[in-house]
């Protein structure tokens, strides 16, 4: 049940990054102040409901998703939270230079790192719902 949950979760996260994400939101989510919090929590928001959406799809039609609500309602929480925390881009730019990665993040290494924190958050998620 991991991997389809996990498969299921990556879709809607790709989904709320890319084709549900505003120019707007792209812009600004990582700015101070209202303007910032407000692109930023719409955004992550997005990835509550589509990430949700494909976990009810999930447990519709696949034969191995069985999900309850309480720690589903948690997992999506948890993925809204960290989707908020890496998207205020500090925490990417933090470990790329503890990482050494300053002139890979020059050269759009950040986005990659970005990608790579976010499926590392999807991946727990699908674990704590595959363990319960």
């Amino acid at each position: 049940m991991f991997a389809a949950l996990f498969v299921l979760l990556l879709l809607g996260h790709w989904a709320a990054d890319y084709p549900f994400q505003t120019d707007h939101q792209a812009a600004h989510k990582a700015e101070c102040g209202r303007t910032g919090w407000t692109a930023n929590l719409a955004h992550a928001a997005t990835h509550v409901l589509l990430c949700g959406l494909a976990l009810a799809l999930g447990a519709l039609l696949l034969d191995d998703v069985a999900l309850t609500l309480v720690p589903t309602a948690g997992a999506l929480l948890w993925i809204g939270a960290t989707h908020a925390f890496i998207d205020r881009r500090w925490p990417v730019a933090r470990w790329m230079r503890f990482a050494r990665q300053e002139g890979w993040a020059q050269h759009g290494g950040a986005a990659h790192v970005d990608q790579t924190a976010h499926a590392l958050a999807l991946g727990v998620a699908a674990l704590f719902l595959a363990a319960i």
